[in-house]
């Protein structure tokens, strides 16, 4: 009997001991639990990481490598006269240099950059905001019972299913000065012809009603879903309630499209931040720089200047990425302080 009281607290004791290791690294129970689970998680579901393992490949090759090359550029000194390059038999080895952080510095203490940010946000907002507000008052419309709707719907996606370029390059044939459509309904009228992309002033108006003539099938397509989605109970029993249309826009609708309002004004503030084919093809940044947004310029770097500035078009690349991400991450708190999960 006394050996086996013996034997029982040794073994009590050992078990405080190893309990107490653990408690004091606090590395191996940890880190047994998280080894544990990832070989319980390969081992259950290894079907589906074969299945993402060649997409994820293929997204690091494509986005990742070109990502790490661009930051790694933007911290160098690099352009055409010092990259690695081939003349004729003769090959040059690269002789650009590691500079750190000045690009980042000239940039962003810099005139070009702060001015071209300003335009880009004026284009962006104006751009979005009135997208949304058409996308939103043609969707109500349609939401409702007209004749002929299915053939309204079709035609506004039309410049949705057009491609860009084609409808960018009709447009620019309507801006032009001398032979262009709403010229000539100008003249008609006994109105001068509009520089209508060889004013500054001009071709930002012009430029941002390009963009949002593009972006609007898809803001009313998105709403349209998001509004049938909506009960119309609600309707129903806020119209016996004494409710007003506008009482019933504003305390039904908007709330019933609070999720995905969300979603297409984060992905059309995106796309619109981004947006090189409209400025690209229509002006090309001009007249002067007036219309020149970041994307835009950091393609002026690397493509039009001479020497073309490597360097400085990954550093315009990078600040476009942090801003974005930036404007990403604020955009998600202010709606989970609101209550939106996203």
């Amino acid at each position: 009997m006394a050996v086996h009281t013996s034997q029982s607290v040794a073994s009590a004791a050992g078990d405080d001991l190893a309990r107490g290791r653990g408690r004091g690294t606090g590395k191996a129970p940890g880190g047994l639990r998280v080894s544990t689970r990832l070989r319980r998680g390969v081992s259950t579901h290894w079907y589906a990481w074969a299945m993402v393992a060649p997409v994820v490949a293929v997204i690091g090759v494509i986005i990742g490598y070109p990502l790490v090359r661009g930051i790694y550029l933007s911290l160098t000194d690099a352009n055409e006269r010092n990259v690695e390059r081939s003349i004729g038999v003769n090959h040059l080895p690269a002789t650009y240099e590691f500079v750190g952080l000045d690009n980042y510095a000239d940039a962003l203490t810099g005139d070009q950059f702060l001015g071209t940010l300003g335009w880009t946000l004026v284009w962006t907002v104006s751009c979005v905001s009135v997208t949304f507000a058409l996308g939103l008052g043609l969707a109500n419309i349609l939401n409702r019972k007209i004749a002929g709707r299915s053939f309204y719907r079709m035609l506004l996606i039309l410049p949705w299913a057009v491609p860009g370029f084609v409808s960018v390059f009709a447009w620019r044939f309507l801006y032009n000065e001398d032979r262009g459509f709403l010229n000539k309904l100008l003249a008609g009228g006994g109105i001068d012809a509009v520089p209508w992309l060889n004013d500054p002033t001009m071709a930002k108006f012009s430029v941002i009603a390009v963009n949002i003539w593009l972006g609007v099938p898809f803001m009313m397509v998105a709403l349209l879903g998001g509004l049938q989605s909506i009960p119309g109970e609600m309707y129903e029993a806020a119209e016996m309630d004494g409710a007003n249309a506008w009482q019933r826009f504003r305390n039904i609708t908007l709330p019933g499209l609070r999720s995905v309002s969300t979603t297409v004004i984060l992905l059309s503030t995106i796309w619109t931040f981004n947006m090189f084919p409209v400025i690209f093809l229509l002006t090309r940044g001009g007249p002067g720089e007036a219309t020149q947004i970041l994307v835009t310029q950091a393609y002026k770097f690397s493509f039009e200047i001479s020497p073309r500035d490597y360097a400085q078009s990954s550093t315009w690349g990078v600040l476009i990425l942090v801003l974005l991400m930036l404007f990403a991450a604020v955009y998600r708190r202010v709606l989970r302080k609101q209550g939106d999960t996203w």
